[in-house]
């Protein structure tokens, strides 16, 4: 395999409706930066085809026959941890974006986007940043407002940028919820057996949660943590 082949971004594409991801799979293939590895039709094909090829990206539409693409999420990020999820799906609806971001979606794209907006958005979630559609941006309050406790969404980092500059504002709610257990000494087992959830996702939660608050140890983020505890 030669670099260029190597440095291509490899995408799992989810959607129910054939005709649309035969064109969305022949749009990225024709771009020498994306390898399309799969596709899948519904969730559960989604997350068998997820654990065998391991993508950079999946594009999820959220209207699957069966189980939503948000309700899907959870599976999918733990048979492939290291997957970025994007959202790609006609609903404009405050609470699917809220529910999306606080499942672990790193963006929120509507179909009506074109093609090179999409390609940046794949590229900008493979640096780590979070993509949403212009048209949902003004949606972003709503979506803060339906989340359980007024809970900041997952994702909104232009949202925490404006609340103020203590990168605590970044976490999303799951993820304060982890720093909660790591402040009180519990270990990844007891943290995902508490919140009933795998090993290897709370794995990845302290990892963007030490990423986010720009430490390098679970003894940091606990001292972080009591420092801010009411």
């Amino acid at each position: 395999m030669n670099n260029a082949a190597a440095a291509t971004i490899r995408v799992l594409v989810v959607d129910d409706h054939t005709l649309f991801r035969r064109g969305l799979i022949a749009l990225l293939t024709g771009d020498g930066r994306f390898s399309v590895v799969a596709e899948a039709g519904d969730a559960g094909e989604a997350q068998r085809r997820a654990a065998e090829t391991q993508p950079d990206v999946i594009l999820l539409d959220n209207h699957l026959p069966g189980v939503n693409g948000v309700d899907a999420l959870a599976g999918l990020r733990e048979v492939a941890p290291t997957a970025r999820v994007l959202m790609l799906t006609v609903s404009e609806d405050s609470r699917d974006l809220g529910a999306a971001l606080r499942g672990g979606a790193r963006g929120y794209l509507l179909k009506t986007v074109d093609s090179e907006y999409l390609a940046t958005a794949i590229l900008r979630t493979m640096a780590g940043e979070s993509t949403i559609s212009p048209e949902m941006t003004g949606k972003l309050a709503d979506a803060f407002r339906s989340a359980p406790g007024g809970a900041e969404p997952a994702g909104a980092d232009a949202s925490a940028a404006a609340e103020g500059t203590d990168p605590i504002h970044s976490l999303s709610p799951r993820e304060r919820e982890i720093l909660g257990h790591i402040a009180r000494g519990a270990s990844n087992k007891e943290i995902a057996r508490a919140l009933a959830i795998a090993e290897t996702t709370v794995k990845i939660h302290v990892q963007h949660i030490l990423r986010k608050l720009n430490l390098s140890s679970r003894v940091q983020a606990a001292v972080y943590a009591a420092e801010r505890a009411p």
